[in-house]
């Protein structure tokens, strides 16, 4: 009867830990095969795919979780530097693409700038921040109609965009003359130009909005910039190889996760120090990176070897590795309603 009892209660306890476990969906933007994964995030497997447009790249989803937004970009992909006359461009396929998480399918797509490439959505989820590759501008669109409510001038080949989630400041990362613009939303005008040089590629902010992280691909290293101040305080060198790409802040603002391209690692920092905790081996060219809900595990997108990495924060291990489509870029977890 013991016996009975206990197995009785472990049973219970498993359930009720299952129930109470978050349920989430991972979508990741495929750029060469113009799709998007997703991911059942309880049992990290392939529940489905759907085609969304040309080179989608930069994918996130409002606070509410109720929609995810996907850049789409009708530019080839090219080497910096090469003439776009010798590939011409289909501007018609520029856009932001809108997601139903629930359908999983696209239900609307909206031309929102030249080139789209990353972006970020305000705390409130009214607005996303585009960076226009091509342009050197941002964009800002109303996520109720779709609508362009304003275009910021920045330099050339903008592309990292961040939201800091006390002031709503927006930083935009340009890559060419490696500059970081800070934009004031509401009076739609830059307010200050901070040079990190590195060619700048995406930037995450601290949980108070103290700090902004500033991931420098050539330079090889993270900048570290005061986002009250807009000055720039310090460049954390990653280990020779390293190409940061993507940034996240963990769930308790405690560390940095760096996605380093070729490096085909991720480097986790701590942002007490600024020193490098350790370094976690992933998939070829990881390029995107999210958090899942709970902020227990990483997810990347690993670009060149065609799959979705998922590593345990706590453990500093890889759990294992998911097969998407063609050219994973981005990556974004959504709680399911």
């Amino acid at each position: 009867m013991r016996r009975l009892f206990v197995l009785y209660v472990l049973i219970a306890s498993a359930t009720i830990a299952r129930a109470g476990s978050p349920s989430y969906l991972v979508f990741v933007s495929n750029e060469r095969s113009g799709d998007v994964t997703v991911i059942d995030g309880a049992t990290d497997s392939v529940v489905g795919s759907f085609p969304v447009g040309k080179r989608p790249r930069g994918i996130h989803a409002t606070p509410n979780g109720r929609r995810v937004f996907v850049t789409l970009s009708g530019s080839p992909r090219m080497a910096p530097g090469l003439d776009e006359n010798r590939a011409p461009a289909d501007k018609r396929a520029d856009g932001l693409g809108v997601i139903d998480p629930s359908a999983r399918k696209l239900i609307d797509r909206w031309h929102v700038g030249s080139d789209p490439e990353q972006f970020a959505i305000s705390k409130d989820g009214k607005f996303a921040f585009i960076a226009n590759e091509d342009d050197a501008s941002t964009s800002i669109i109303d996520l109720d109609s779709g609508q362009l409510r304003g275009r910021i001038k920045v330099s050339e080949e903008p592309e990292g965009v961040g939201v800091n989630p006390v002031n709503g400041e927006v930083y935009v990362t340009c890559e060419q003359k490696g500059e970081v613009f800070a934009i004031d939303p509401d009076q739609q005008r830059v307010i200050a130009i901070i040079e990190t040089d590195g060619r700048p590629r995406s930037v995450a902010f601290s949980r108070d909005g103290s700090r902004a992280y500033v991931a420098c691909e050539n330079g090889g290293y993270v900048a570290v910039v005061d986002a009250r101040e807009h000055k720039l305080l310090a460049k954390i060198q990653l280990p020779t190889g390293s190409l940061p790409m993507g940034t996240v802040v963990s769930a308790d603002g405690k560390e940095l996760y760096v996605s380093t391209g070729r490096g085909n690692a991720i480097i986790i920092i701590d942002t007490q120090s600024n020193h490098i905790a350790t370094t976690i081996p992933v998939g070829n060219r990881v390029w995107g990176i999210a958090l899942d809900p709970s902020g227990a595990k990483i997810y990347t997108a690993n670009g060149a070897s065609n799959d979705v990495s998922v590593v345990d924060v706590k453990s500093r291990k890889g759990l294992r590795r998911i097969k998407v489509g063609d050219g994973p870029w981005g990556i974004a977890s959504v709680p399911k309603e």
